[in-house]
């Protein structure tokens, strides 16, 4: 049973899928960690720490699991293995609650992409490094955007790449929706510039600008990512509303990295772990839901559009544990 009812059948159906091959990997590793075990003692425990460690869940995180199950043993004085699975879900699911970043928009009953109805356009820049999913990841974003009624304006100012931007412009007319585009090696800040123009005159509920996935140093990148943020505010001076931190969930620990070295260089407020469908490394999310004071508000559970879900730390760890 779901810790809350919140999800749709289908969601849920596609979160359980998405997360097939981390589960599988996870209980076969938890299976021989306690085979010939009956009881939760010291060596069953170091060895479900490497088992969380091996599935990419983090040696911090893993350490505050770790003790939050020794402090139940001890509170508990006997406890069985065959009640590993369970204990480990609740310690997880309340890690998480603790953190208080639960929830990016508010109230349980919310629609899952709502925008906040005081800032319009609502004004988000997407970053992360190349091949992070982050062009469809803008894409899927502006078609769950646009099936809710919502106008949608997206700037293709990821200008090293000409896949980059030749794929956003797909995406846009996949979806419906303007794609603002200077072609290859112009300036990425007047590509944002120009599209939060268009939105701001047009009445656009949401602009969302991508960034370049590499530059050739942590300042060329600070830099650019500065002058994008100053020219969107000669028409919106708080924008942009919302950075975007898309990270490849499949590559695991190096996910980490990646959230580390981008929050040096520009103030991400939320994050997006696309690819969980095709690795068994999906504990990198628990992981990074813990470590980095920033929610992870997005994830990516398959192919399809509607696979890019809101995350909902109750029903992934939900889907996580179940069997």
């Amino acid at each position: 049973m779901a810790l809350f009812g919140l999800f749709s059948k289908e969601k849920k159906e596609t979160l359980d899928k998405g997360l097939e091959k981390t589960k599988d990997n996870f209980f076969s590793k938890l299976g021989r960690a306690v085979v010939g075990k009956s009881t939760v003692d010291e060596e069953v425990l170091d060895e479900v720490e490497n088992v969380l460690v091996s599935s990419d869940v983090g040696v911090e995180t893993t350490v505050k699991i770790i003790k939050r199950i020794e402090e139940r043993v001890a509170r508990d004085k006997y406890m069985g293995t065959d009640e590993l699975d369970r204990i480990l879900r609740e310690e997880i699911a309340a890690l998480l609650s603790d953190n208080n970043t639960t929830d990016v928009t508010g109230a349980p009953d919310r629609d899952d992409f709502a925008l906040p109805t005081d800032k319009k356009p609502y004004v988000i820049m997407v970053v992360g490094v190349n091949g992070v999913g982050k062009t469809t990841t803008i894409g899927k974003l502006a078609a769950q955007f646009h099936k809710r009624g919502k106008k949608v304006v997206l700037g293709a100012g990821d200008t090293f790449r000409a896949a980059a931007v030749d794929q956003l412009k797909l995406w846009g007319d996949r979806v419906g929706v303007p794609v603002i585009s200077h072609g290859m090696n112009t300036d990425p800040s007047a590509v944002a510039y120009d599209a939060v123009k268009k939105a701001t005159e047009t009445g656009a509920d949401v602009v969302i600008i991508d960034t370049a996935g590499r530059l050739h140093t942590k300042v060329n990148l600070m830099n650019e990512l500065a002058k994008i943020k100053r020219v969107m505010q000669k028409f919106t001076p708080d924008a942009p509303h919302e950075v975007l931190l898309v990270l490849d969930g499949s590559t695991g620990q190096n996910a980490f990295i990646q959230a580390t070295e981008f929050t040096k260089v520009t103030e991400v407020t939320a994050l997006a772990i696309t690819k969980l469908d095709g690795t068994a490394k999906g504990g990198v999310v628990i992981g990074i839901s813990d470590q980095f004071k920033i929610p992870v508000k997005y994830i990516g559970v398959g192919e399809k559009i509607d696979d890019l879900q809101t995350f909902n730390k109750m029903e992934f760890v939900d889907s996580f544990f179940k069997k």
